[in-house]
């Protein structure tokens, strides 16, 4: 039964520095950038999947929108045929790769996309239908660049029904138009109206995220590897390997983990950037324990978002981050709180010495107590 709402799945908060779209829609339930209960998230992503899979049981392709909704688009993709494939777009470097479809989402902070192309002909043949998820849909601008890109790469997709999956849709009725005019359905568990926000937001007074002070010194961390390297989806995946693959890892993870989180421990679970999927499933194990009193999730990010002390603004807190996937990019971190641990789940390897430094420091700035950094694959 789907019971989300506006109220509980949309917050506004103020982007910094962005003139193409001032504000931002949060998802408190998303865990991307405020913490949540990972089975609270987790459930709300199954029951768009559920609501798809309802109506596209066979589907099976389904292409997720990096970075907010690499997650999503795996827990949709688990309820549907066992057979589906999962892939992601990415705004990461693939030197050594050469098969592309590049296209734009123009009102990011970082617009230029690509999705892992050499599998695609293949997958397309073999779906009835082709699954797009994202968190929200506005304009549908993003998705129709990718749609037009994949068409022209791939020919037989335009014989495939398209269906554009979502938790928040606020097309409007000539976009929606636009949409079925082109062969798309939507697919969502929350409508909204798709007026432009930004007099909403125009009178919160925002600064922006600052990095952690170097010179309060890098806090003792403990650092530990998966026992293999996290399946990519960025270059697509079967979903039934990939979510078996990745609730059996959060399991070995947590025989490791265990023996030094007390019982009732407050715990904090993040993921970096794209890789979302492994952290949800490590902190749903986790919570599945009983032994902490509670375990949250989150990521870091690519977004800018201002930061207010308004109560009625959502991001009351951040820093601004070397990238774990690139230090000479900038990330963020939001909302940070006190814990007891908190356990960093990235498919990197140890040369992301830096971005180590700055978030271990901004933790422990925000009084988490002990810091544990789990990595699971090489330098995408």
């Amino acid at each position: 039964m789907n019971s989300y709402t506006a109220e509980n799945t949309l917050v506004l908060a103020k982007r910094h520095h962005n003139t193409k779209r001032t504000y931002l829609l949060v998802n408190p339930l998303q865990a991307k950038h405020l913490p949540v209960s990972p089975a609270q998230s987790l459930k709300m992503m199954t029951c768009l999947g559920e609501s798809v899979a309802k109506k596209y049981p066979s589907a099976k392709l389904v292409i997720g929108f990096a970075e907010t909704a690499t997650a999503i688009g795996a827990a949709v993709a688990g309820c549907l045929d066992p057979g589906c494939q999962y892939i992601h777009t990415t705004r990461e470097p693939y030197g050594e790769l050469s098969d592309w479809i590049y296209f734009n989402e123009e009102h990011s902070h970082a617009v230029e996309q690509k999705l892992y192309s050499k599998n695609l002909g293949k997958w397309i043949e073999e779906t009835p239908e082709i699954i797009f998820v994202d968190d929200e849909i506005s304009t549908g601008k993003t998705l129709m660049n990718i749609i037009d890109k994949l068409c022209e790469a791939f020919p037989q997709a335009k014989s495939k029904p398209l269906i554009a999956a979502s938790i928040i849709n606020r097309l409007s009725e000539e976009n929606e138009k636009r949409f079925s005019n082109a062969g798309i359905e939507s697919q969502y568990l929350v409508k909204v109206s798709g007026n432009d926000l930004s007099d909403a937001v125009a009178h919160f007074d925002i600064q922006p995220p600052k990095s952690p002070d170097p010179s309060s010194g890098l806090p003792d961390y403990k650092l530990i590897h998966t026992d293999e390297p996290f399946m990519n989806p960025r270059l697509g995946v079967s979903i039934t390997k990939y979510t078996d693959s990745c609730r059996e890892q959060a399991n070995r993870l947590c025989e490791k983990l265990l023996p030094d989180i007390q019982k009732g421990a407050e715990v904090l679970v993040l993921g970096t950037e794209e890789c979302m999927y492994p952290s949800l499933a490590l902190g749903q194990e986790l919570e599945r324990s009983n032994i902490p009193a509670s375990v949250r999730c989150h990521a870091t990010t690519r977004s800018p978002i201002g930061i207010c002390l308004d109560e009625a603004y959502p991001i009351r807190s951040g820093f601004k981050l070397r990238g774990f996937f690139d230090n000479e990019r900038e990330t963020y971190i939001y909302n940070l709180a006190p814990r007891d641990t908190a356990i960093v789940v990235t498919d990197t390897a140890e040369d992301d010495q830096k971005a180590r430094a700055d978030l271990s420091r901004a933790l422990s700035i925000s009084g988490c107590s002990r810091i544990i950094f789990v990595e699971g694959g090489s330098r995408v």
